[in-house]
């Protein structure tokens, strides 16, 4: 067996729930036929419309060529709209992309929160946060070991 160390099993046991937590908000956001993906998508465009694709793509976690292929998705199911101003084209939630997110935002975040409060206590998720801030913090400045 190899030799694990608490931060290396602390990063398993995030990987672990984040992979579950998509399982389970992949199965929840087919009742407003959405994927998680799509739903994060949404959200981003629904924030900070108008955008552009390469500013949405810096946000979510969907490459570059999926984004292009969902946002297709998304324009041809009329929850988006894409406007062309001279060399750039934005991207904007239709009315019917903001009635869906209407709908569809509250009962995600409680249904995310829930795997939290569920489990946790107030002082308990307000120091899981305060560590995860820092750990987030810490990784947008941590530089690659040299090959």
């Amino acid at each position: 067996m190899r030799k694990h160390t608490l931060g290396s099993l602390t990063w398993l046991r995030m990987m672990r729930f984040t992979n579950q937590s998509n399982q389970l908000s992949n199965e929840f956001l087919k009742r407003f036929n959405l994927t998680t993906a799509q739903f994060d998508v949404l959200i981003q465009i629904q924030t900070y419309a108008p955008l552009t694709q390469s500013e949405l793509a810096d946000k979510v976690t969907v490459t570059q060529g999926g984004i292009s292929r969902m946002l297709a998705r998304l324009e041809k199911e009329g929850l988006i709209q894409r406007k062309q101003h001279w060399k750039t084209k934005t991207i904007s939630l239709t009315k019917k992309g903001e009635e869906l997110m209407d709908l569809a935002t509250p009962h995600q975040l409680n249904f995310q929160s829930s795997l939290f409060d569920d489990v946790l206590t107030e002082e308990e998720l307000k120091n899981l946060y305060t560590l995860l801030s820092k750990i987030e913090k810490h990784s947008k400045t941590k530089k690659l070991p040299p090959s």
